[in-house]
């Protein structure tokens, strides 16, 4: 699959998948052993496993109500990056979560390595200044 592809994919998966808290669908855009890093000094999440427990910890402490990506923008390393934002409900309390993901995938198309940078804010708000909305 070529990453383009790859790309559209990974992030029309994750923007369904996210307001359904659906781990399974979202397992099937990784490869087995695959390396999730959320925010910079975390350690990794490593394999479907490691990712599975993450994301299961994460959708446990919000009810989502709004998940948007942008188009992702593939470099020519076949490297893809795509910003989403979030509206939740958090202790009920409203949020905003936004930020960015970059992907390396394999030639199956499947991710190998992801790293995400995210921010919170009290409040449903779009991010200013983001970059690839429309």
């Amino acid at each position: 699959m070529e990453p383009d592809e790859a790309a559209e994919r990974f992030v029309r998966v994750w923007e369904r998948s996210w307001a359904r808290y659906d781990v399974e669908g979202l397992l099937e855009l990784y490869a087995e052993d695959c390396v999730h890093r959320s925010m910079p000094f975390r350690e990794p999440h490593r394999g479907r496993a490691g990712l599975a427990e993450y994301l299961r910890w994460s959708f446990a402490q919000e009810q989502v109500t709004d998940v948007r990506f942008s188009p992702p923008v593939v470099g020519r390393d076949g490297v893809a990056v795509a910003e989403f934002r979030v509206f939740s409900q958090e202790a009920g309390e409203a949020s905003t979560l936004a930020g960015c993901v970059f992907v390396r995938f394999d030639g199956a198309g499947l991710a190998v390595e992801t790293r995400d940078y995210w921010h919170t804010i009290a409040g449903h708000r779009e991010p200013e200044g983001a970059l690839f909305f429309l």
